[in-house]
Parts: C-alpha cells; sequence; structure tokens
C-alpha cells in the first residue's frame, strides 16, 4: 500500500523545481505515489552576494529543507547530492540517490574571448567567473593567465552576467544546463574532459532526503535509488567526508564502479601563493569503498 499523498520540499529555483519534478514523476511511475511539491527557501538563495568560502556553516542549500523534514511540514526533500552536507541530521537518512546526469563542467565563452588552443581556451587576460574553489585552483593551475572573478546566482542569472559581458567566460555545471535546457548557441561551449577537469563529489547526481524510522516511506522511496550512483558517490563524498569540510575544499573528484573494483580520480588544490594553486592527484582502483577512500585520502595529504 503506498503512503497517503506526499509533500516535496524543494528549492525555488527553476533547475530545483525541474529536479524535484524528476523525483515526482519517478514517485508516480515507479512506485505509484502521489506527490505535491512545497517552495522553501534556503540560506544560499537568500545570501547570493557572498562567496562560499565566506559564508559560515555548511548546508547553505539544505539547512531549511532540513529543518521541514523534521518538523514534518514535507515527507521528502530533494537537493542536488553536491550540495548535500556529508553527515545528515539526527532523526534524517538519505533514501535514495540517482538520476545522474552528465557531471562534466561547461566552459561558456563569449565568441569573441576564446583562444584556437588549451585546456581552457581563452586569451590571455580573460575574466572567468566561479565562487568555487575547487574550479578556482584548477582554472588557475591550468591557465595563470586569467583572472577569476566571484559569480554567484542561478544557472540562467549566471549564463545572463555572461551575454552582459561582466565576464569573459564562466565554469559551470553541465547537468544543470542540460536539465534547463538553456540555448546557448550564441556562445562558445566546451564540455571539459573529465579526466583534466574535475568535478565535485556527487555532481549531477539527486538526493532524496527523508525522516528515518518511517518503514511505509522507506519502502517507496528505496525504490527510486541506484546501487551504481550510489556506490560512485559514496565513494566521491566519502573522500570529502574524510577532510572534515564542505563545498570551501578545493577537491575535485570522480568515481567508477567497474567489475575490478572501484576508481577513485581526485585533485586538492594547495596553495603555492597568495593568487596560485598547485593540484595534487591521485588515481586509485580498489575493491571495496573503505579502501579507495582510504587510499585516496592517504595520497591527497602525505607530506611531499
Amino acid at each position: 500500500m503506498s503512503p497517503k499523498r506526499l509533500i516535496i520540499g524543494s528549492r525555488g529555483s527553476d533547475l530545483a523545481l525541474i529536479q524535484a519534478g524528476i523525483v515526482q514523476t519517478a514517485l508516480r511511475d515507479k512506485c505509484d505515489c502521489r506527490a505535491d511539491i512545497k517552495v522553501i527557501k534556503t540560506q544560499g538563495d537568500k545570501i547570493d552576494h557572498l562567496s562560499f568560502d565566506k559564508m559560515e556553516g555548511k548546508g547553505f542549500f539544505t539547512k531549511e529543507l532540513e529543518d521541514a523534514l523534521l518538523n514534518r511540514s514535507i515527507d521528502l526533500a530533494v537537493h542536488s547530492l553536491k550540495d548535500l552536507p556529508t553527515t545528515q541530521p539526527l532523526g534524517l537518512e538519505v533514501g535514495a540517490v540517482g538520476f545522474r546526469a552528465d557531471r562534466r563542467e561547461l566552459l561558456i565563452m563569449l565568441p569573441e574571448s576564446r583562444a584556437t588552443a588549451g585546456l581552457l581556451p581563452l586569451k590571455p587576460g580573460a575574466a572567468i567567473g566561479t565562487s568555487s574553489t575547487r574550479r578556482k585552483a584548477q582554472i588557475v593551475y591550468h591557465n595563470p593567465t586569467l583572472q577569476v572573478r566571484e559569480l554567484r546566482g542561478n544557472v540562467p542569472t549566471r549564463v545572463r552576467k555572461l551575454r552582459e559581458g561582466q565576464y569573459d567566460a564562466i565554469i559551470i555545471a553541465a547537468a544543470g544546463v542540460d536539465r534547463l535546457g538553456l540555448d546557448l548557441s550564441d556562445l562558445e561551449v566546451v564540455r571539459l574532459d573529465l579526466e583534466d577537469f574535475l568535478p565535485a563529489p556527487g555532481q549531477g547526481a539527486l538526493a532524496v532526503e527523508m525522516r528515518q524510522a518511517d518503514e511505509e516511506l522507506v519502502s517507496v522511496v528505496s525504490q527510486l535509488n541506484s546501487v551504481i550512483v550510489q556506490t560512485e558517490t559514496s565513494a566521491e563524498r566519502g573522500l570529502l567526508k574524510r577532510f572534515n569540510a564542505g563545498c570551501s575544499l578545493p577537491l575535485g573528484v570522480f568515481a567508477e564502479a567497474g567489475e575490478t573494483g572501484i576508481r577513485l580520480a581526485a585533485v586538492l588544490g594547495i596553495h603555492a601563493g597568495e593568487h596560485s594553486y598547485g593540484l595534487r592527484r591521485v588515481d586509485v582502483t580498489a575493491g571495496s569503498l573503505d579502501e579507495v577512500i582510504s587510499s585516496a585520502y592517504s595520497a591527497l595529504t602525505r607530506e611531499v
């Protein structure tokens, strides 16, 4: 028997509502369960003028949704998994992960700013926008001639700021652009190779968070879980958790689960000066989550 009609909590951006709609449709089609979507504004939505490393605490895009779960004003919360802290509040759990879209990054450029070659093919001195320390570290490492400038706002806002000429280029997640179906035909777009420019832990995947000990709801939500996405994102987020840090850590990582084990590739930005980064990279394969996470963490933190 399906539970009563559910209420899904979501941020109010177009992308967040599309992602909540993906889960809403899956609940209907896979579980014969109806759900409504309730919009909840988060701290990250309210404070859009600061970079993440200057904001206090964790869970900028999740805390208010988690509070709503705990006070029972919603039944489920849908998150971009990369926004979700690696530890859930007491009484909550991630009931399903999946629906993973392209986890690569998009380099989006004004046509007149493009250069002919390079991983980040931009003219020397070009201004590139991002608020992510992970992206900043990789940008500075691969093309130190670029000027990195802070960029906040939802995906359409960031693209609008680029079109207005506030930046020569921006880097954003491919998953968001793809899910929104944005027309970028007037801009230059490069999907950066996963091996060259590493994404955030859990990038492109969705998480369905819920209250613990609700057996009827667990039996429904668990049908949305993807085992392979859960395994890969557990490796990626498990490495992040070992650092006891959130999105302010300049860590790029992706995992691949295969017949021979779990491969985990990661880069960690290391300050080499006031405005420069080195990158420490690891690429390990092991038979279990604990082994691959421990091996990667040891290699990244080893004194050199």
